[in-house]
């Protein structure tokens, strides 16, 4: 039997019972917020969101400018050189790649020319088998969710395209998620693949400026054929960004220079992150919002500097894999006891968690490369130190507070116990 719940009665209910005991309704000060007519000061909400591609890229027109005459030559029919853009999060790739695809895509579309532009985000797809699933979909094939083999679907994939005699412009956002977690075997196939009158080319994306490194080198020289790198945005360049989406999205004179300064130079100080900056301004404005605010002030965004710092550690520490956290454990176990959280120190520590557990620990090789990637994540910081002729060593160090980090990976019961004691 199937129950239902009158939700408006529920509501008045609720409201009576409360009145009647005395109680103050939590709600009702926020409801009536909303509820007034006045204008909120975010407008226009998609304008603001990480996945936007705007009409125009202040301080990037010559970045499209590049990225358009590599891949415009599919307007004569021609295959454009693989292309591999990268830089830091933030400074525009995805934004320049996507803008100039859509206006070429309108092109092809216009002209009716037998190519096709695909956008997969490697992160989002999370496994070969779901690029390949996406590169399947673009040519007409559906296949199930799981359960064929890779080559499997690549072989689908290539004969609807040959059949079809399409042709495909392929760019991996994020491709050095997808080859960190699963070798670059998909990318030799893709940089390699016959589609009978057809061509693929690609465009590789990628956050990691030593990704290239991790690439067999017969990859490398087919990926590589043209680069681009996206420097970090200035703090002045970061204002001209957030100017132009405070007119787009935000209630004429809710916003003052003060704060768009502010959003631009606290983001400017991390690597020149556009991305962090438009999410601190949005957050700002929402925080404001919540408070009955008619204007964002300089202490809305200190308060959504704190939220977002926040929800990104958790987030980051969270989707780590085993390995990483017992790693990431092992730096914040060691300066929590005052050792000395050198290389040695931590990957003895780590053995230790991997034995409580029954783990086989990874080599120290392994474990050196999971540190660097903690490194680049910013939740620990590395410093090389000499010791003459001694040798040199490695020593890592948080970079938030332990609290914040135990209370995450105290969520996962086998690593709990190793945080008792140091609270």
């Amino acid at each position: 039997m199937v129950q239902t719940t009158n939700m408006a009665g529920n509501k008045e209910t609720t409201h009576v019972y409360l009145k009647q005991r005395g109680v103050p309704d939590p709600l009702q000060d926020i409801l009536e917020r909303y509820s007034k007519r006045t204008s909120p000061i975010i407008i226009k909400h998609d304008l603001l969101r990480s996945d936007y591609v705007p009409d125009s890229l202040p301080h990037r027109v010559n970045h499209i400018r590049e990225v358009g005459n590599v891949l415009a030559t599919v307007l004569r029919g021609v295959k454009p050189s693989n292309l591999f853009l990268y830089g830091k999060t933030g400074t525009g790739k995805t934004a320049v790649c996507r803008y100039v695809v859509n206006r070429l895509s309108t092109e092809v579309a216009e002209r009716n020319l037998n190519a096709r532009f695909v956008y997969v985000n490697c992160r989002l797809a999370g496994t070969e088998y779901r690029v390949l699933a996406d590169l399947c979909a673009a040519a007409g094939v559906s296949v199930p969710f799981t359960g064929l083999s890779k080559s499997e679907l690549f072989r689908r994939f290539q004969s609807a395209s040959s059949s079809l005699g399409n042709s495909f412009v392929v760019c991996l956002d994020e491709v050095d998620v997808l080859v960190k977690d699963f070798g670059d075997d998909l990318l030799y196939e893709l940089t390699r693949s016959s589609m009978g009158p057809g061509w693929m080319s690609l465009v590789g994306i990628s956050n990691d400026l030593m990704f290239k490194e991790q690439l067999d080198p017969r990859v490398l020289s087919s990926l590589s054929e043209e680069e681009i790198v996206f420097p970090p945005y200035t703090a002045t360049e970061i204002a001209d960004i957030l100017l132009e989406r405070v007119e787009q999205a935000l209630r004429p004179g809710s916003v003052g220079e003060e704060v768009i300064g502010l959003c631009a130079a606290l983001a400017a100080a991390e690597h020149g992150d556009a991305r962090r900056a438009i999410d601190l301004l949005r957050v700002s404005a929402e925080v404001a919002e919540r408070e009955g605010a008619d204007r964002v002030g300089e202490h809305h965004v200190r308060k959504a500097q704190t939220l977002i710092e926040r929800g990104r550690v958790k987030e980051v520490v969270s989707s780590l894999p085993l390995h990483s956290r017992l790693v990431l454990l092992a730096i914040y176990v060691a300066s929590r006891k005052g050792l000395d959280t050198t290389s040695g120190t931590v990957y003895s520590m780590y053995r230790e968690f991997c034995g409580s557990i029954g783990l086989e620990p990874l080599t120290d090789r392994r474990v050196s490369t999971l540190v660097s990637e903690l490194d680049m994540l910013g939740v620990i910081a590395c410093e090389l130190v000499s010791y003459g002729r001694h040798g040199r060593t490695r020593k890592v160090k948080p970079t938030i507070p332990f609290n914040e980090v135990a209370e995450i990976l105290g969520n996962d019961e086998a690593l709990a116990v190793f945080l008792q004691g140091l609270s």
